[in-house]
């Protein structure tokens, strides 16, 4: 009884956590200040930036497919309500994800249109 339990248990912590594989990229930390940060710390943090952008794309792409997979395997069988509430969920992961990676991609080229302006081009 108790190994038929556990193995009930696992099975619907397994099957809850499909969307689990994905992992979430970590954003750069502080950006730099581009009123007195040196040019190549500007230069250190773009590539900080372009790396988190590329990981939060294949982020993107790791939600994407697993929502596609997790709904192949309810097919005919899942009820309407079931796939909006997939949908729901892969939309909401999906724009919040964009969201953060807007928001650090603004922050950073406010720091850099800063940089610009206090080192205006010879």
């Amino acid at each position: 009884m108790k190994k038929a339990f556990l193995l009930i248990a696992a099975t619907a912590v397994f099957s809850t956590t499909a969307w689990a594989d994905c992992t979430y990229p970590r954003a750069p930390g502080k950006m730099p200040d581009g009123n007195s940060a040196p040019r190549e710390e500007l230069l250190a943090t773009k590539k900080l930036v372009d790396q988190y952008n590329a990981d939060m794309n294949v982020y993107l792409a790791c939600i994407k497919t697993e929502h596609d997979a997790a709904v192949a395997k309810l097919g005919a069988e899942g009820t309407e309500q079931q796939k909006q509430q997939m949908a729901a969920m892969y939309t909401q992961k999906n724009d919040a994800a964009v969201d953060e990676l807007q928001g650090v991609a603004e922050r950073f080229n406010e720091q850099v249109r800063a940089y610009r302006a206090k080192n205006p081009a010879k």
